[in-house]
C-alpha cells in the first residue's frame, strides 16, 4: 500500500502554504468602505452650572443652639461647678449634659441648675463621677 501524501509530508507543497494562507486573509478583508461617521444635527450646547442654592436654615437648629448656650452660661456662672469639663446638647428642650464632675453632689448640681433654665424640658444627665477631675 502506498502511503497517502499530505501537505507535510509533499516537500512541493510546504513553501506555498505561507502563501495560500495570504491569499485567504486578503479575500477575507473584502472591499466594504467603513461606515459614515455621524454628523451632529444640532450645534453643541453649552450648560451652566445652576446657581448654588444653601439650605434653608431649621429654625429648630438655631434654637437649640440658643438653649444649649444659655445652660452653658448658668453652668459657668454657678461657682461650684468646673463647668468646663460640661459639654451641653440641646434639642427641642430637652438637654443632655455630658462631660465629668468631682462628685455626685455636684453631678445632681449642675442637673438642677440646667432644669432652671427657661425653654428646658428635660435634663439628660450623662455627667461622670471622676474624682480630681
Amino acid at each position: 500500500m502506498k502511503p497517502r501524501t499530505t501537505i507535510w509530508n509533499a516537500p512541493r507543497l510546504l513553501p506555498a502554504l505561507p502563501a495560500a494562507l495570504l491569499a485567504l486573509t486578503l479575500v477575507a478583508c473584502g472591499d466594504k468602505a467603513p461606515p459614515p461617521k455621524p454628523v451632529a444635527l444640532n450645534a453643541p450646547v453649552e450648560l451652566t452650572p445652576a446657581p448654588v442654592q444653601k439650605p434653608a436654615e431649621d429654625p429648630q437648629a438655631d434654637a437649640d443652639k440658643a438653649l444649649a448656650a444659655s445652660v452653658k452660661d448658668a453652668l459657668l456662672d454657678a461657682k461650684a461647678l468646673n463647668a468646663h469639663d460640661i459639654d451641653v446638647v440641646a434639642k427641642r428642650g430637652v438637654v443632655t449634659l455630658f462631660g465629668t464632675t468631682k462628685t455626685h453632689a455636684l453631678r445632681s448640681m449642675a442637673e438642677k441648675v440646667a432644669a432652671r433654665v427657661s425653654g428646658v424640658t428635660l435634663v439628660e444627665n450623662k455627667l461622670a463621677v471622676v474624682a480630681g477631675s
